[in-house]
């Protein structure tokens, strides 16, 4: 924290006043500066994005299959089950 300033006799002129103040306020500003200088953020490189991003896909695919069930029809959810099986027996031919 800086040292508290002398007093120091106010100008009778409103720019000389204007001016002081900004000359201690600047003053101060940059001493605080100096004293806490945030250290530098690393940022993370692709392979923890991917991981990162990996996860939460996970998370809502977790998710997202029970909601879905519990807000489908009975006619969507046999579709969905037509449209499955039509996928798994097009790759067994393959």
């Amino acid at each position: 924290m800086p040292k508290p300033q002398e007093h120091v006799k106010r100008p009778q002129d409103v720019n000389q006043w204007a001016h002081q103040m900004v000359q201690q306020s600047t003053r101060q500003e940059i001493a605080v500066t100096k004293e806490a200088a945030p250290e530098p953020i690393s940022l993370p490189n692709p392979a923890q994005i991917s991981a990162f991003m990996t996860e939460m896909g996970r998370r809502g695919g977790l998710v997202g299959g029970k909601r879905r069930l519990e807000t489908m029809t009975r006619a969507e959810r046999r579709k969905a089950a037509f449209k499955a099986a039509k996928a798994r027996w097009a790759n067994a031919k393959k």
